[in-house]
């Protein structure tokens, strides 16, 4: 593989779209390529309707160790001049692409898995934060190497983290600056499930398909009721689940899809 190969390839199976990180000889770091380029491939994913699952996956013994530091310290990747004042680093920290791209994300409302078959730090971990599903190879581990340089993610690292397994692990891998395999990654609530390394393109796929076959309406705002619930409290997260059912269930589909449920109780088949 050379550096003339595209940083990211995009390939299309049924109505799964895949993005590939494919820079194996520099670690899959985050170029400005491969952000232009997945930049591309998140608003193909979001403005296609038959596409009804992102997937994003990579080449080679990393899943990503990160932005590329080589291409960002000679003005490269997008990002703002460096700042020399504290308003200064956090406006510039505001402003990277990388951020308003994993918010993008975040925010479209069909389901984005990431695979990691190997190790995944600094901006790949960040990224996969954003998405909806982490699943990941026996063999994959998990570290913020920011850490070893005296500062944290610059792109919602902690926050996102925080808020996917809490301030007991955000502690262990951003304070303690300890990197976590993929058994202790699953113990914490970072991936979803971990698979063999022998099967896990193969299970990767059958879980992507799975999600695919899901009512996409009702994905849309499970995603978005979700989000709402962890921010609210109990009394406020039940009534945004009443509004976001009510929505759900005026529909034609869930309608006919009851009848034709209770009928075929009613014929013996059971649920």
């Amino acid at each position: 593989m050379t550096e003339d190969a595209p940083h990211l390839l995009v390939s299309q199976e049924d109505n799964i779209l895949i993005a590939t990180f494919n820079r194996p000889e520099k670690y899959n770091a985050i170029s400005s390529q491969v952000m232009r380029l997945l930049r591309e491939a998140v608003e193909r994913f979001r403005d296609t309707p038959e596409f009804k699952v992102l997937l994003i996956r990579a080449t080679g013994r990393y899943f990503s160790a990160g932005a590329d530091l080589k291409e960002a310290s000679s003005g490269g990747n997008g990002a703002p001049p460096v700042a020399v004042t504290g308003s200064g680093i956090r406006e510039s920290h505001r402003r990277l692409p990388m951020r308003s791209l994993w918010d993008e994300m975040e925010g479209i409302e069909k389901p984005i898995v990431v695979a990691h078959q190997g190790t995944c730090m600094g901006g790949g971990l960040e990224m996969s934060l954003s998405c909806d599903f982490r699943l990941a190879s026996a063999r994959a581990s998990y570290a913020f190497p920011e850490s070893k340089f005296g500062v944290l993610p610059a792109t919602n690292g902690v926050s996102r983290l925080t808020r996917i397994v809490g301030a007991h692990w955000a502690r262990y891998l951003v304070m303690a600056n300890l990197p976590a395999d993929a058994q202790k990654a699953l113990i914490m609530g970072l991936v979803h499930e971990v698979y063999p390394d022998e099967t896990f393109e193969e299970d990767v796929m059958k879980f992507c398909r799975h999600v695919a076959k899901q009512n996409g309406e009702q994905m849309g705002v499970a995603k978005i009721t979700i989000e709402m619930a962890q921010d609210l409290n109990a009394h406020q997260a039940a009534a945004a689940e009443r509004m976001a059912n009510s929505a759900l269930m005026l529909m034609p589909q869930y309608q006919e899809l009851t009848k034709a449920h209770v009928a075929n109780i009613g014929k013996g088949k059971g649920y």
